[in-house]
């Protein structure tokens, strides 16, 4: 759900709006996946399971089914790329209702699993006797924000991609700006640094998130900044938008002001912006040090909120593996889940992809890597310190609503900032209490 090499990240989630819609006309309640008896729960035997496609993990993937199969002979993974569709979340869905669903899909998007649990299509993993146990060892405390209304959790948190401020170093010293250490600390610092990049000439656009209204996109611009500034609040809690308040209306008044001095492009851009010189800052995750090597000369800051702060917190923009309930041999799915999990394989992913493994102490775990590799660790560090999208009915529905109040307030200003905000957190209110 990026610009650039991960482009066909937001490809992949596009039409989930279409998908929400698809999902609520389904049954209700998640499947608990044990078949009468919970036979399901403890079965062995030959399973199937869907990784994402992109190159980096398709390579993981391969080489990780590999070594399972090698010690199972009995227990075989047929490991496969997510079929080619609109979206993977619609391919997914498909298979739900077709019931044919593999036992795992280590590409399951958070903001897809209320919809998914609604159909009945996902196992909870506290029916195994050590689900709940293995999740908080190897995660923490963030794995609370992965649990659903019910109390259970249907996902395991696995891979996340910390936002962060990117700047170009070259177009900041062409402004005449330290480009070591950027007066990017406060949000007001942010619109200065803006203001001087655009007046020097260095750049045309200080910042150019996207302005399209795609449901997603707050992921890239509000969520970063009001995760900061609230340290760590998610768009809804306990049933009830948070963001109606002073920190969520400041963080508006900032991207308002950028889009009103024209910091901020309203016009989409076909390509990646930043990597080609015509924006100074983004806001990326871990994917953008290979994606930009060789074609910025770039730092990063962690997401500044309205004071200075020693640790801020930031979106995750994360990636799951659930459990679907067709699966008929759920003993070994757990089995492999676990083993694809561990701190062998968390360490192969990292190597690989450098996505960031959901699991504590992450830069002790893996010191030697990031010694080798520095720009690594400060996504490792900020890792700990994430928030997920709400995992509340109606996901995608309250994520629209939000993403079209800031459209008419912030980018286009066709509306005060109070009555969006106000407007779209009732409703947000209303579809978060239905079931």
């Amino acid at each position: 759900m990026k610009r650039g090499k991960n482009h066909a990240r937001i490809l992949s989630i596009a039409a989930m709006a279409v998908l929400g819609t698809t999902l609520a006309a389904c049954g209700g309640g998640g499947a608990t996946g044990t078949g009468g008896a919970g036979s399901a729960t403890t079965a062995k035997g030959p399973i199937k399971i869907w990784y994402s496609n992109n190159a980096a993990e398709v390579k993981w993937g391969k080489d990780m089914v590999a070594a399972w199969n090698s010690a199972h002979p009995d227990e075989q993974i047929d490991g496969q790329e997510i079929p080619a569709g609109k979206s993977s979340e619609e391919v997914i869905g498909a298979a739900i209702t077709a019931g044919n669903a593999p036992c795992l899909v280590f590409n399951t998007s958070p903001a897809a699993v209320p919809q998914f649990q609604k159909q009945g299509g996902l196992v909870p993993l506290d029916s195994f006797p050590d689900g709940a146990q293995y999740i908080k060892d190897r995660t923490g405390d963030l794995a609370d924000q992965y649990k659903s209304s019910d109390g259970k959790t249907y996902q395991l948190p696995w891979k996340s991609n910390p936002v962060v401020l990117f700047y170009n170093k070259d177009l900041f010293k062409k402004a005449g700006l330290d480009s070591e250490n950027p007066k990017l600390s406060t949000q007001s610092e942010v619109l200065d640094t803006a203001r001087s990049l655009v007046k020097s000439g260095a750049v045309q656009t200080a910042i150019w998130p996207s302005p399209s209204s795609d449901f997603y996109q707050p992921w890239f611009d509000f969520y970063p900044f009001y995760a900061a500034s609230s340290q760590g609040s998610q768009l809804v809690k306990d049933g009830k938008s948070t963001f109606n308040d002073d920190q969520g209306k400041q963080v508006a008044t900032m991207f308002q002001t950028l889009y009103k001095e024209k910091l901020a492009s309203a016009e989409a851009y076909q390509g990646d912006s930043f990597a080609e010189g015509k924006s100074a800052m983004a806001l990326a995750g871990p994917w953008a040090i290979a994606a930009y090597k060789d074609k910025v000369n770039w730092g990063a800051v962690p997401v500044p909120g309205p004071q200075k702060q020693d640790k801020s917190y930031t979106s995750s923009d994360a990636k799951n593996v659930a459990m679907y309930s067709a699966c008929k041999n759920q003993g070994t799915a757990w089995d492999v889940m676990k083993f694809a999990t561990s701190q062998d394989e968390d360490g192969k992913l990292l190597t690989e992809t450098g996505q960031m493994p959901m699991r504590k102490n992450l830069t002790t775990t893996y010191s030697d890597y990031f010694a080798k590799n520095p720009a690594y660790t400060q996504f490792a560090d900020q890792a700990s310190r994430t928030v997920e999208v709400p995992n509340v009915s109606n996901s995608v529905q309250i994520w629209q609503t939000f993403r079209d109040a800031w459209s008419k307030s912030v980018i286009f200003g066709n509306q005060s900032i109070d009555d969006a905000f106000k407007g779209a957190s009732d409703k947000i209110d209303q579809l978060a209490g239905q079931k």
